[in-house]
This record gives C-alpha cells, sequence and structure tokens, in this order.
C-alpha cells in the first residue's frame, strides 16, 4: 500500500469526501486536503474528523482555505491569492505519518485548475501519489470515469483501483472490466452519515488491507 493516496473522483460531488473518511478509517490512516474551497458551506476536513471513530488517524490543516465554492484557480483569483506548489509540497512532507499512509482528498477531479499551469493531476505527480478513483453512477458517468482512467494511464501514474459509491448499477462492472483497474469496494447508500456508517463502511474494505 503506498504511503501516499490520493482520492480523487470523475467529478465533483461523487463522493469523495465520505470515500476518503472511508479509507482513512480502514487503514487508521491521516487524512489531508491541502486545497478546501467553498468555505460558507464548512471543510472537508471538520467533516472527515467528525466520521472517524479510531484513535490513531490525525486530520490536518489545510495549505489554502478559499471562500468561493468554485474552482481552485477562480476562488483564490477572486481573493487575490496564488496557489503555489512549493507551500503544499512541503507541508506534505510535514504531515506524512511515519508507518502509515496519508490520505489525500483532492477538489474535483484530475483536470481541475489550481492555478494558471498547474491541474490537480500535477499535484498528484508531484506528490508521487498512488490514486483511488471514486466513482457514482449517473448519465455520463461511464464517459467521465473511462476518460479519467485514460488521463491516469497516460501520466503514468499508479493506481490502486476504484471505488463505487451511491445505488448499485452494472456500469460498475463494465468501467472495471474497460479500464483494466480493479474495484477495491463500493459505499452503500445511505440517507444519513455518521462515523457508525463509517466504520462499518471501512470494514467492507477488504482490498484495502
Amino acid at each position: 500500500m503506498s504511503n501516499r493516496i490520493f482520492i480523487t473522483g470523475i467529478g465533483t460531488g461523487v463522493g469523495k469526501t465520505v470515500t476518503a473518511a472511508c479509507v482513512t478509517q480502514a487503514l487508521k490512516a491521516d487524512y489531508w486536503k491541502p486545497v478546501q474551497t467553498g468555505l460558507t458551506e464548512g471543510t472537508d476536513t471538520d467533516t472527515v474528523r467528525s466520521l472517524l471513530s479510531n484513535a490513531t488517524s490525525i486530520c490536518h490543516k489545510e495549505v489554502y482555505c478559499l471562500r468561493e465554492p468554485a474552482s481552485p484557480h477562480l476562488a483564490a483569483r477572486m481573493e487575490k491569492v496564488h496557489i503555489k506548489m512549493e507551500p503544499i509540497l512541503q507541508q506534505a512532507n510535514l504531515v506524512q505519518p511515519q508507518g502509515r499512509p496519508l490520505v489525500i482528498e483532492g477538489a474535483g477531479g484530475l483536470m481541475v485548475p489550481l492555478n494558471e499551469s498547474v491541474f490537480m493531476l500535477d499535484l498528484i505527480q508531484q506528490l508521487q501519489a498512488s490514486v483511488i478513483i471514486v466513482s457514482q453512477n449517473y448519465l455520463g458517468s461511464i464517459n467521465h470515469s473511462l476518460l479519467t482512467a485514460r488521463v491516469l494511464q497516460a501520466a503514468g501514474v499508479p493506481v490502486l483501483g476504484w471505488i463505487f459509491n451511491g445505488p448499485h448499477h452494472s456500469n460498475e462492472e463494465d468501467i472495471v472490466r474497460w479500464s483494466g483497474y480493479p474495484k477495491l469496494g463500493r459505499i452503500a447508500h445511505a440517507t444519513a452519515i455518521d462515523a457508525s456508517f463509517i466504520a462499518l463502511q471501512a470494514k467492507q474494505l477488504i482490498h484495502l488491507k
């Protein structure tokens, strides 16, 4: 298991934060979201911290926190901030736990821009992280899933596999077969998500052990 696991999604709102909480809980890893936008809705770090029930995991502070619920480059532009890679990479080394993984949550998908020239994919490569792709069934999700897989393949980024969430659909098996990446598990659909739900789902991510 990689000591850095980057949680990316096939798009926005596909369940990255809940998945990150489950993976963090399953591995007793540390959690870190280096760039947070949409502060008016609260931070994903606070959400994950509230969902963990093990005594080992630490949720680390963000490097950039931006108010606007927009892509990082746009939210930063509106606050006259320039997102730089160096502080993020330095902080990654500082928060990396010894002997345990660091689960890193991205914002949106691979081609979300962090600034005028750097995308989320570039950050993954510079962090030398392995990737878990989060997918959810909706009209267009096969295309979004396989595009995500192709970009990672073309970039030579190591991929641990897929985690699906929401109601089950046969598309999951097709995506696994077409992409060549394994299915690590799925997170059940739930109307209420709390620490006990995360703990139960984490136990079922058997391929992460």
